[in-house]
């Protein structure tokens, strides 16, 4: 997608201008107007070093920078020679200015039910309630404790600490506690198995693990320490040795004469109890201090081909993005009674950098949920659990995938309708495009068309947003990340690194450096530069751009439409049409919940259409139909009407479910091989949610 015009009618006309603080009910915006973010921008590029060095001069450090930057592409090392601790500036400061006693973290664990399994009686957390709230003191406290388990068992400054943990609130205690003694942490979600958590510990050279019994999801027990287990025996076996496993008891699920005891030894691995070590241990701890350019996390990733990339942030330089990036794009302000609630898992990148890092440094309340949005409370399949809890804890902010918003959408208006969400103020989206459609949906149905959405794209190794538009300056449009980010250098350019006009399809690339950006894949070098910074450079001076893999275009206003990796274009008779435009188009008919387009090989064409689609089973039942060939015909012929002729999917194919990683993505390249009738699937299927979606479609293919 390079250069060529977008083959599309499917132009989005709606705008939405930015509210007034007195019409939203704020009472002021970080960044007031669109001539306010055109100045801010303009120093930001112009003057990278004064801009920076502004915006970290709002954490905390221990020893001031010499430099701002270091750039030596692609490499660079942000606020040279300056110190500081991540949980310093996420606990211990507030603490220190006296905010102890506000609260830092709200948690909602899994409602019981009769389905779920209780608690042993003797479990010490057997009887706690559904809520927890934890203040910046509470977090000072624990972390420390945690932190000197750790030194306990040998953790020490430059360490690497594996954590497999549900979303409860000792994840977030458990990763403020590496940081604290300056253990990098390597967060894996707690749905993957014991093949990839192996995997991670060995690339990672982790010799702890800090895990859970279990975990509750939709009223069963995901056995977490039992896959730690298995990991370990796997790891054991190519030569890598886990010294320590620290468990939190959460479900209790195993017979005391099943459990093991603190101090016990499973192969060269000792055991412990988190109520044993963490909550004896003293909560005096000072904060390590850590270089800005010291490891902070690894991230890992997963790519079509090849194992997991562990993406590498430092400290200083990901704490200065993050804090800037979460307070202007969802204008975080302390004591104004906000609460931010970010459903993403803190297994993923969105939950390190919105769940917990940007709203502890901004001093915000952030809400932490486990569990399932359709549990325990479900007609049907549906479940209002998130429209519950928007309502009874008054979030301000609610942040969530295009994913879930089209799972809501063909679930009901009724279900939103049911729930006082007058609290709301910002809307965010996150993870993939919005379609329009679902765009519009969230506005009116979640945000009474009255709260503007913040339609973010970033990345992994971009440790915050990279485009969006800010709620007081930039007016939106339903399917558009708009504008860059404040010291972002973003372009769309050609393979020869050429910036495209309006309209033209490109590659999406970032020309500058910035505090957010990955140092690099842990230890693959080759796989970092090859990645990331082999195909694009400066045309005049040689100079490596960074490039995200995504196609995309820029229209007449300066709005980016990110149109999806560039594997996932397909070039129908030699006119490349983005998939994105083409799910677009399909999601916009009434009775289609969501789609997913990939291409097949086509002798005349070069390529072919095939579309995956969901139904809405309620508009289906409402209009007498079924899913069959005039259906097809009539989703064909929608496709024609707002794209074009060349976007007529060549098949449409009826789906109960769509193949989708464990933080709501879908796989495309998984139904490239079904349409394809790959009759084995060999890529990585690590991060896929569920399986059985994949079977289900061979099966109906065969």
């Amino acid at each position: 997608m390079t250069g060529q015009s977008i083959s599309s009618s499917l132009v989005e006309r709606r705008t939405f201008p930015a509210p007034s603080a007195a019409k939203l009910g704020v009472g002021r915006f970080h960044v007031e107007s669109l001539a306010d973010y055109h100045r801010l921008h303009a120093r930001s590029i112009a003057d990278p070093a004064g801009f920076w060095g502004e915006e970290a001069a709002k954490l905390s450090w221990f020893k001031r920078w010499d430099r701002v930057l270091d750039w030596q592409a692609p490499d660079a090392r942000w606020f040279v020679g300056g110190t500081l601790n991540a949980c310093y500036n996420c606990v211990d400061r507030h603490v220190q200015d006296g905010h102890g006693e506000q609260v830092a973290i709200v948690w909602e664990g899994e409602p019981l039910s009769p389905r779920t399994h209780h608690p042993a009686p003797d479990s010490r957390y057997a009887h706690e309630p559904e809520l927890r709230t934890l203040t910046y003191r509470d977090l000072q406290q624990q972390t420390s404790r945690a932190a000197n388990a750790l030194r306990a068992m040998g953790v020490k400054k430059g360490d690497v600490v594996t954590i497999y943990m549900p979303m409860v609130p000792e994840l977030a205690v458990a990763i403020l506690a590496c940081v604290r003694i300056g253990a990098a942490h390597s967060v894996i979600f707690g749905g993957f198995a014991p093949h990839a958590i192996s995997e991670r510990v060995m690339d990672a050279h982790s010799r702890v693990i800090i895990t859970a019994d279990g975990g509750y999801r939709r009223g069963d027990i995901v056995p977490l320490l039992k896959n730690v287990q298995e990991a370990l025996e796997q790891t054991a076996n190519h030569g890598h040795i886990v010294n320590h496993v620290l468990c939190l008891k959460r479900t209790a699920h195993q017979a005391p004469s099943q459990r093991f005891s603190t101090g016990d030894h499973l192969g060269a691995t000792v055991m412990h109890w988190w109520h044993d070590v963490v909550d004896s241990a003293s909560d005096a701890c000072p904060c390590v201090e850590m270089d800005s350019e010291d490891m902070l996390f690894l991230l890992y990733t997963s790519g079509s081909t090849g194992k997991p990339k562990g993406i590498l942030h430092t400290t200083g330089g990901y704490l200065t993005y993050v804090n800037m990036t979460a307070r202007l794009t969802f204008n975080l302000m302390p004591d104004s009674g906000q609460l931010f609630w970010c459903s993403a898992d803190i297994g993923w990148v969105t939950g390190h950098s919105y769940v917990l890092y940007g709203p502890l440094m901004n001093r915000v309340p952030t809400l932490m949920y486990e569990g399932a949005p359709n549990f325990p409370t479900m007609e049907n399949g549906r479940g209002d659990r998130f429209w519950s809890i928007i309502a009874r804890h008054r979030v301000t902010h609610f942040y969530t995938a295009p994913t879930a918003i089209r799972t809501f959408m063909k679930w009901g208006d009724d279900l939103p309708a049911r729930h006082d969400m007058s609290s709301l103020r910002i809307l965010g989206s996150v993870g993939e495009p919005i379609n329009p459609e679902a765009w519009m949906w969230f506005h009116e149905h979640i945000g009474r068309a009255k709260c503007p959405i913040v339609d973010t794209y970033w990345q992994t190794e971009t440790g915050g947003h990279v485009c969006t538009p800010l709620p007081g300056a930039i007016a939106t449009k339903p399917g558009s990340c708009t504008v860059p980010m404040l010291g972002i250098d973003a372009a769309i350019v050609n393979e020869q690194g050429q910036e495209l006009g309006p309209n033209q399809g490109g590659l999406f690339c970032i020309r500058k450096p910035w505090p957010g950006m990955l140092r690099g894949v842990y230890g693959n070098r080759e796989r970092f530069i090859s990645n990331y910074w082999g195909r694009l450079k400066d045309p005049h001076t040689g100079e490596p751009w960074y490039f995200s893999a995504d196609g995309a275009r820029r229209d007449e206003d300066g709005y980016f439409w990110i149109q999806g990796r560039i594997d996932d274009v397909i070039k129908v008779s030699g006119h490349l049409l983005g998939t994105m435009e083409v799910e677009s188009a399909l999601v916009s008919h009434p009775a289609v919940a969501e789609a997913a387009v990939v291409g097949v090989p086509h002798e005349i064409k070069g390529s072919a259409i095939c579309a995956f689609v969901t139904l809405k089973p309620a508009w289906l039942s409402r209009n007498g139909r079924a899913p069959d060939d005039a259906l097809r015909k009539e989703l064909g012929e929608h496709v024609v009407r707002e794209v074009g002729a060349l976007a007529r999917p060549e098949q449409v194919r009826f789906a109960e479910g769509l193949p989708k990683t464990r933080s709501g993505k879908i796989m495309r390249r998984l139904l490239r091989d079904v349409a394809a009738g790959v009759e084995k699937i060999t890529q990585d299927t690590t991060t896929l949610e569920d399986f059985s979606v994949v079977a289900k479609l061979r099966t109906d293919d065969e």
